[in-house]
């Protein structure tokens, strides 16, 4: 078993903030407030419900199974190197898959700010510089990325203060753009259902901080750093929320440009108010960064220790000498990303529409490891009872079987609503659909032909091994 200590720098306010910076996702608050006033309901249902086991089950995990692998770990320790392949693939190919979506957002907000008339070339180039300055960052030593996750999660908590507590005080002086009551609040299955996986996907990543075991000074912080970040990840994505619906009524809000309109309407028209929207908007834009700069580093460590196990291609496990940073993985997300940009670039017509199709697919990818994660979670409990937990989720084997059910089922209804957005109303629009499922399928199969390869890698070992 490995030492729970190590000579790492990371204790738990690094690590909170890790955690933070991972999964708290400024981009997609608009997505969320979309859904309309019972998106309040929705979160602490879906706090309740899938992120209190989801932290239970990720700081048993973590403690028990420390290591630079994460989920890719567990999942072979549970089923094995062909589903910890899958798993490694898909944790690691959506960065290079979401950082598309995350920078055209950039783009357009930034050119909502400055620069109105910038054409789609120009967003594009936008993209494809901010990509490759990620994995500049991610190249560089860890320090130098902890720097860069710290700073921006100061700036995410900064940043949705602002609008949440923004919305209150506009909200006294002016009223409340939507209607705010216990009944308008509750939970229900209107049109912003089709927004409902996005509350998930803001939710997930806790487990990311695992990856970082070796920079840990103990990896039993990491429970008390899990849960702190949970508590305030869901404090301030609902704070967010209200913040923008007490400001901008439901149908006016834009998933590019919700976050600068209710800025704008937060400040107003004077010289200090656009001031401090442009202040507040460039602190939105640099938590993209610093949100890339974070999942790239998590998912790149991942897949390199794959590729050290042979379960991976070589590149992927290409090292910094200098930095002992997983050059080939981030270099290749960094290729992923910039083609997907340039391919989807080919059929933008509206930012909204691009960013959220490009989105849902990865945000797909990006789930499905999960699927993996919470069976793993009660294979090992069985299979590897004895071992010792630092951290230990309690209850009987009954409960865990609950938990982790409970998470799994969350899982597949957010894949589901993200690939059919109109499942709700028994209708499928097929020029949206088709374009998300066809990604997937191709993603999958792709991760099918590298685990081919590795299986036959494994196989030509044994054969020389045992001649």
């Amino acid at each position: 078993m490995e030492s729970t200590t190590s000579k790492g720098k990371m204790g738990v306010t690094s690590l909170a903030l890790f955690s933070l910076c991972a999964v708290i996702v400024v981009d997609t608050l608009t997505a969320s407030a979309s859904i309309g006033v019972s998106s309040i309901g929705w979160w602490l249902v879906i706090f309740v419900i899938f992120v209190i086991p989801y932290g239970l089950i990720t700081s048993e995990l973590s403690t028990t199974y420390p290591g630079d692998g994460g989920i890719y770990d567990w999942v072979k320790q549970a089923y094995g190197y062909k589903w910890a392949v899958r798993t490694t693939w898909f944790y690691w190919v959506n960065v290079g898959l979401w950082m598309p979506a995350v920078y055209i957002m950039f783009a357009g907000m930034f050119a909502e700010l400055f620069m109105p008339d910038l054409s789609m070339v120009w967003q594009i180039s936008i993209c494809i510089v901010l990509t490759w300055l990620t994995i500049l960052i991610c190249n560089l030593s860890v320090d130098v990325g902890v720097w860069v996750t710290n700073i921006g999660a100061i700036l995410k908590i900064t940043v949705i203060s602002v609008l949440g507590f923004g919305g209150f005080i506009y909200a006294a002086q002016n009223g409340v753009a939507n209607e705010f009551t216990f009944a308008a609040m509750m939970p229900s299955l209107d049109t912003g259902a089709a927004f409902l996986p996005a509350l998930v996907f803001n939710l997930m990543g806790f487990e990311l901080v695992a990856t970082m075991s070796k920079e840990m000074k103990d990896v039993r912080d990491m429970p008390k750093s899990i849960f702190l970040a949970a508590g305030i990840t869901s404090f301030l994505y609902i704070l967010g929320t209200i913040g923008i619906l007490m400001a901008l009524p439901v149908e006016s809000i834009g998933l590019v440009a919700g976050i600068t309109d209710t800025l704008k309407v937060l400040f107003g028209d004077s010289a200090m108010g656009q001031a401090m929207v442009y202040i507040v908007g460039t602190m939105a834009l640099l938590t993209f960064v610093g949100n890339m700069v974070t999942w790239t580093m998590g998912a790149s460590r991942a897949a390199a220790e794959a590729a050290g196990e042979g379960e991976l291609p070589e590149v992927f496990g290409v090292m910094s000498k200098k930095h002992g940073t997983p050059l080939g993985a981030n270099n290749i997300t960094g290729i992923v990303s910039t083609v997907v940009i340039l391919a989807y670039a080919l059929f933008a017509q509206d930012s909204d529409e691009l960013f959220w199709s490009v989105f849902a697919f990865s945000s797909c990818v990006f789930l499905l490891p999960y699927l993996f994660m919470f069976p793993s979670y009660i294979k090992l409990r069985i299979t590897d009872g004895d071992r010792e937990r630092p951290f230990k989720v309690p209850g009987s084997l009954m409960t865990q079987w609950v938990l982790a059910i409970v998470c799994f089922l969350v899982i597949v209804q957010a894949v589901i609503l993200f690939i059919f957005p109109d499942l709700m109303t028994l209708s499928v629009d097929w020029a949206y659909t088709g374009p998300v499922a066809i990604g997937i399928a191709i993603t999958v199969l792709i991760g099918e032909v590298l685990l081919k390869r590795a299986t036959n890698n494994k196989a030509l070992q044994l054969e020389t091994s045992a001649s």
